[in-house]
């Protein structure tokens, strides 16, 4: 009777030592490849998101840093915060967003040029830090194309079409406006306050100027929605609708 090799129970031909021999014994070239493939793999990974990261800077969101305490304490200085770049178009601008916009109209001093580098221009460039090659304000939008905004009432308040504001986002213990104003907003402008009253220079200090303080909506880069950074502020930024909800179209006001 003829002997039979041993037969692995996976069916297999070849015996335990002859399988642990070619276990161990594979072309360097294969580890080569198996290398490059994955190096392949991660490039790809990143290049999509590096991708994926510029197309929704370019079209959807945009970081801003916060360079002054206009805001507070809705935003403070050196927050990092997110920019909804489809308002005011296609989605509409309203009363209560906080919007970022260029400065145009030569509000703020000329500062010189920050030194950067290649690593930080493309970290820029692709929306993962903030842009400060340029120079942008952050506001809160109190009237609309069309609103007649006066400061103040009886009681202190600004009345927007004749209805007067509570205004929860103001900075503690600041008043509404010690500057008075008595202002129609023109077509294709808006008028803008910054939450800390007393440290802003917004649309008041300048109404006597170029442009009477209006901010065209043009200029408007988008409406800030979250903070991001540091990371014991990050949270929403709210337009507080609730504020405006009662506040009766221009043609109303008369």
């Amino acid at each position: 009777m003829s002997h039979q090799p041993d037969q692995p129970r996976d069916g297999t031909p070849g015996s335990g030592e002859q399988r642990d021999h070619a276990a161990h014994s594979k072309d360097p070239k294969e580890k080569k490849r198996g290398f490059g493939s994955w190096l392949r793999e991660v490039l790809t990974i990143v290049v999509i998101a590096l991708v994926l990261s510029f197309l929704i800077k370019t079209f959807l969101f945009r970081a801003f840093y916060i360079p002054s305490g206009s805001m507070e304490e809705t935003l403070e200085i050196n927050d990092r915060i997110f920019v909804n770049l489809l308002v005011p178009e296609p989605m509409d601008l309203n009363r209560g967003d906080v919007v970022v916009f260029k400065d145009t109209k030569g509000w703020l001093p000329q500062t010189a040029e920050k030194e950067t580098n290649p690593i930080r221009e493309g970290l820029t460039f692709v929306g993962l830090l903030p842009d400060e090659s340029q120079q942008h304000l952050v506001k809160r939008v109190i009237g609309t194309e069309g609103d007649h905004v006066v400061c103040c009432d009886a009681d202190g308040r600004i009345t927007v079409n004749g209805e007067p504001l509570d205004e929860p986002y103001l900075y503690p213990g600041a008043a509404p406006s010690d500057v008075p104003f008595d202002v129609v907003v023109p077509e294709g402008k808006v008028w803008v306050m910054g939450d800390h009253r007393n440290a802003s220079a917004d649309s008041r200090e300048h109404q006597y100027g170029d442009g009477g303080g209006f901010v065209d909506v043009a200029d408007i880069e988008g409406k800030a929605v979250v903070t991001a950074w540091p990371l014991n502020r990050v949270g929403g930024v709210s337009s507080y609708p609730e504020v405006f909800e009662n506040v009766p179209e221009p043609s109303d006001s008369k």
